[in-house]
């Protein structure tokens, strides 16, 4: 149990205090004031502090062990007294599945340059711009791809999703993410998660002159890592690796905001205090961030190279034993040591359909023309792998152990087809040249034996 004492108030950007309890659905128990915390039961009745006791459930009450997750919550006041009566909110760039938005942009493999920086006052909430999105938000199944770009700190507005648990992926500038049960500071290269239902506010860190990255909107199961199989017990990611933060809470009275995503649809409701007010809790159902550079990549030592999966960081399962919901892939440094054999991957036709974006330096498939912030879109079927240049590159060179370094891709990728937003298809950073990137991959069979 963590008793250390927390700041009341965690607005500024930048603190230096932050700290973290490791593990991957564990069961915490942390407090931001001594004696918060209740011992040997769940709802006393009075608990220390006149806070009152609150459970969160992420799962029904009856799943099995392993999946059930809840959290007990000690605030200064329960949460109906943050959700009072509630009007319509308007986020019209944020899109929930099914989105059948009406555009032009016929079916194909699709490419992006960053988003545009807003150019009025825009924080995270506003900065948000839907991609894609697959499956139904209703039936919760499926999930949506969102770039973000913000200029502005949530300062007296907060935030939960109902709709499903969101994935956020910085690659500029680092952000502080104040949640329910605790803070997080999140750069470039690290990820947080913020369960469904939790209330959350994001604020600017450190010197950065532009602050965006991507966002996993995830409608059906929860994140959970990936089983090994034969790989064992370890490498990939690791539950040690897992940041999940300490208590820590706003005792503000002033007045603020909470904005709502429920079945796609927005409201908003005034209420005069923070409801950032949990002084302690215990529980499975929390939030997390990790950082990228942990992962262990597995991959050939001697010829060929195993299928991207390999790389999956965090996998949301659906109905279907080995169908994911959502994967979360990375494409890390790595040493690259296969004999005869083609090292980028390959070329690929796959019912899975893969949102993808770049963090950092250069994708060893795609060295031209994919740029840090970018984004990319092979949906399901749709024939996809190296450029003609990265095809012409890997054929020819020496084959010597290289290393894969300063780079960090990943990739959203699902059962499920994507659909365009009306926003994607018409953005201006659309690479409307994509598909002549492949222009170049002629004919070299001439029918006769030997490698061409």
């Amino acid at each position: 149990m963590d008793t250390t004492e927390a700041p009341r108030s965690r607005a500024r950007a930048g603190a230096s205090d932050v700290s973290y309890m490791p593990g991957f659905g564990n069961d915490f128990e942390t407090e931001a004031l001594p004696g918060a915390l209740p011992q040997g039961q769940n709802s006393p009745q009075k608990c220390n502090y006149g806070l009152y006791a609150e459970q969160l459930s992420g799962s029904p009450f009856t799943a099995p062990r392993g999946t059930n997750e809840r959290s007990w919550l000690y605030r200064i006041r329960p949460s109906v007294r943050h959700t009072r009566r509630f009007t319509n909110a308007g986020y019209p760039f944020w899109k929930s599945a099914p989105c059948l938005d009406d555009h032009s942009l016929p079916l194909g493999q699709l490419r992006w340059d960053p988003i545009p920086a807003p150019t009025a006052r825009a924080d995270f909430l506003a900065g948000i711009r839907t991609m894609t999105a697959a499956g139904d938000v209703m039936t919760q199944v499926g999930m949506a791809a969102h770039a973000y770009a913000f200029n502005d700190d949530m300062v007296d507005d907060y935030f939960f999703n109902a709709d499903g648990e969101l994935l956020i992926v910085p690659q500029r500038g680092a952000i502080s993410v104040f949640t329910e049960m605790g803070v997080m500071e999140v750069e470039p290269a690290e990820i947080c998660l913020i369960p469904r239902g939790m209330m959350f506010k994001v604020s600017r860190l450190g010197d950065a002159t532009e602050w965006r990255g991507y966002i996993c909107e995830n409608y059906g199961a929860k994140f959970t890592m990936p089983d090994r199989g034969p790989i064992g017990a370890n490498c990939l990611a690791n539950a040690r690796d897992f940041k999940t933060p300490v208590a820590a809470f706003e005792d503000k009275e002033i007045p603020c905001r909470v904005h709502v995503k429920w079945c796609g649809r927005f409201y908003v409701t005034e209420i005069g205090h923070s409801p950032l007010d949990v002084v302690a809790w215990h529980g499975n159902y929390t939030p997390f961030k990790y950082d990228l550079r942990t992962f262990s990549p597995v991959g050939a030592i001697l010829f060929d190279h195993p299928d991207p999966s390999i790389f999956t960081v965090l996998t949301a399962p659906s109905g279907e034993e080995g169908t994911a919901n959502v994967d979360f892939v990375i494409f890390p440094p790595r040493w690259l040591v296969a004999e005869h054999t083609f090292r980028p991957p390959w070329y690929h036709r796959n019912i899975m359909s893969e949102f993808m974006g770049l963090i950092l330096g250069q994708y060893d498939a795609k060295e031209k023309g994919f740029v840090p912030g970018g984004m990319s879109l092979h949906n399901m079927m749709l024939p996809h792998g190296p450029d003609a240049f990265g095809f012409e590159k890997a054929s020819n060179s020496e084959l010597k152990p290289v290393k894969l370094d300063h780079t960090m891709a990943f990739m959203f990728e699902t059962r499920f087809p994507q659909q365009l937003t009306k926003y994607a298809a018409e953005l201006e950073t659309l690479q409307d040249d994509y598909i002549d990137c492949w222009d170049g991959l002629e004919r070299r069979f001439d029918g006769t034996p030997g490698i061409k």
